[in-house]
């Protein structure tokens, strides 16, 4: 589940009011929410922004993504977005410019669990994939009249 924060609207018709909530990426702007982070009243001249820094800095740190207008009015209270990463056990994170351990690569032992992307197959849609398909007999069909 990815959780966004963002900003959910409440208030009267031209009276807007917004609460700034932690949410599913996927559910609706004024649906559910997994909690409520603080509110923002834009009528108030000068505006009122109030949040509970402590909430906010504790789901950015588990991997939440504020909406562009929650980023921005976080900015403005002096809340960094960015995150040190969380240490996962039983996996080291090698530099790039450490030298590869030749010992193990000449045993054929592995060096130990590394985190590397790597590259997953993207699944085609049925569409793509009988296209794909008639694609591979024409040139098969082609090659075989030549």
């Amino acid at each position: 589940m990815s959780v966004v924060i963002r900003l959910m609207r409440a208030g009267a018709k031209k009276r807007p009011f917004f609460r700034m909530v932690a949410a599913d990426s996927r559910r609706q702007r004024d649906g559910r929410f997994l909690e409520i982070l603080g509110h923002y009243n834009p009528l108030n001249q000068p505006y009122e922004l109030v949040v509970h820094k402590d909430r906010v800095e504790m789901w950015l740190s588990r991997g939440a993504q504020p909406s562009e207008q929650a980023a921005s009015l976080l900015r403005s209270l002096g809340i960094s977005m960015h995150r040190q990463p969380m240490p996962v056990p039983g996996v080291t994170l090698e530099p790039a410019e450490a030298p590869a351990k030749p010992a193990a690569k000449a045993a054929g032992k592995p060096a130990g669990k590394t985190a590397t992307r790597r590259a997953v197959p993207r699944k085609l849609s049925a569409r793509k994939t009988e296209k794909k398909v008639a694609r591979k007999a024409a040139k098969k069909k082609a090659a075989t009249k030549a």
